[in-house]
């Protein structure tokens, strides 16, 4: 099939470079210039594992072209996605001046007939207004083409994005007529076996299946941070609290596990979309709030700690950090607990060393470019030597299983803040370890 994404994005760039793999024609663009042409050489804008082989490996097929010129994309293709950025607005709605861009982009070059999708994450009733808006550009043209509107949310995981694409554990298709269910069957099929992971409904309930999906998974984690908390002043201990309720069938254990708060480009962004949604039609979601609310207070947690154990003046010590990244396997610091904690932390005069296998020019050049008493290491060892204590940000595979001997070698003071709640409390109190953890009452 021949197909065009619009925005290489998170989104637009693993979608795209999945179908090509599966065999389709795909064209890929964007209006930056600079991330076009990387794209063309194999260099890659974001960090996704598997992603930069398929995107070499499908230019040399030819299955995927990366261009600037929406107009011969279209021009050459059945099915157009739109996957650009939606990004959040100061009040928290969902800013769709990119998704309108394409929108009329669309109708001023559509010249056949052809399926319109979109992929990018949208408030309910976005498919109606992009239809209007083509409309209303082929009108200004004098033209009609019998175009057809899909809602398909992307449901990947950054980190795992490639193979969720590749392998995905549901498809959700809003449609408007059988030409669109049958249009997707066959896109779709060589994704799956059987079409029983496919789930057709009308747009508007797949356009709010997204939002719904993160703002539950998102009520998870802050259900069992705000636990945690409670088990911190009771003596209670969340990691058995987990167990206990994970394995109960009707819950499972997955987003069960308590830590410093949730970040990334889905669940702060989704989670305040669709109280904005709530808002708009009259509604006042105090659940959905309440998510946001203790997922900014947990974001605070370690700060916490370290105040309580080293004061309020943090003036001449230093902090070996490990992690910088909302979640490992990704470069991605969107809405990331190491920037509140970084922040807290060198308002009050720290100075932090820090270290993360992939996000450290997201640091530099974006989120944290402007903190001069932030100190970037080459490796994990030399973020923690002559600091006052270690604090673990973000689960990255290296992380987990150190030489807390060697650790300790290099501390200053045999001190963890474990904001991740990794690391055996027990194994670490015999090496004479002060261990902090989320949800567990420190004892030390």
């Amino acid at each position: 099939m021949k197909l065009t994404v619009i925005g290489t994005g998170y989104v637009g760039l693993v979608t795209g470079t999945c179908f090509a793999e599966m065999g389709n024609k795909v064209y890929c663009v964007d209006v930056n210039e600079k991330i076009i042409n990387n794209l063309k050489n194999g260099i890659i804008p974001i960090y996704e594992p598997q992603l930069t082989d398929l995107v070499i490996e499908n230019q040399k097929r030819s299955n995927i072209t990366f261009t600037t010129d929406t107009k011969t994309s279209l021009e050459n293709s059945d099915i157009y996605f739109i996957a650009v950025g939606t990004p959040m607005n100061e009040d928290g709605s969902c800013n769709l001046t990119y998704v309108r861009n394409v929108a009329s982009e669309i109708g001023q070059y559509m010249d056949h007939d052809c399926f319109v999708v979109i992929k990018s994450t949208v408030p309910v009733g976005t498919s109606d207004e992009v239809k209007s808006i083509i409309n209303e550009e082929l009108s200004k043209r004098g033209e009609s083409f019998n175009f057809k509107m899909i809602s398909n949310p992307e449901f990947l995981k950054e980190g795992t994005a490639v193979n969720d694409c590749l392998l995905p554990d549901r498809i959700i298709v809003g449609f408007e007529d059988e030409s669109c269910k049958y249009v997707m069957e066959d896109l779709y099929e060589p994704f799956t076996d059987t079409t029983r992971n496919m789930y057709f409904m009308n747009i508007r309930s797949a356009e709010l299946t997204k939002y719904a999906a993160n703002a539950m998974l998102a009520s998870r984690i802050s259900f069992m941070n705000e636990m945690a908390n409670i088990c911190e002043t009771t003596g209670a201990n969340i990691e058995d609290i987990r167990l206990g309720i994970g394995t109960d069938k009707r819950i499972g254990s997955h987003f069960l596990h308590a830590g410093c708060g949730y970040g990334g480009s889905c669940f702060p962004k989704d989670v305040q979309g669709i109280i904005s949604i709530a808002e708009e039609n009259g509604i006042d979601p105090k659940l959905l709030k309440a998510i946001e609310d203790v997922n900014y207070n947990q974001k605070l947690s370690l700060v916490k700690k370290i105040v309580n154990h080293f004061g309020e003046d943090l003036n001449g010590l230093v902090f070996g950090l490990w992690g910088l990244s909302f979640k490992p396997n990704t470069n991605d610091m969107r809405e990331a607990s190491s920037i509140t904690l970084i922040q807290e932390l060198t308002k009050r005069g720290a100075i932090i060393q820090a270290y993360d296998p992939k996000a450290i020019d997201e640091a530099k050049e974006k989120y944290l470019k402007d903190n001069e008493n932030l100190v970037y290491c080459n490796n994990k060892s030399d973020a923690i030597k002559d600091a006052d204590a270690m604090i673990l940000v973000t689960e990255w595979k290296e992380f987990r299983t150190p030489d807390f001997r060697e650790i300790k070698k290099l501390l200053k003071n045999p001190v963890i803040f474990d904001g991740r709640n990794q690391y055996n409390r027990e194994r670490l109190n015999e090496l004479g370890f002060i261990h902090y953890q989320i949800g567990i009452k420190n004892t030390n």
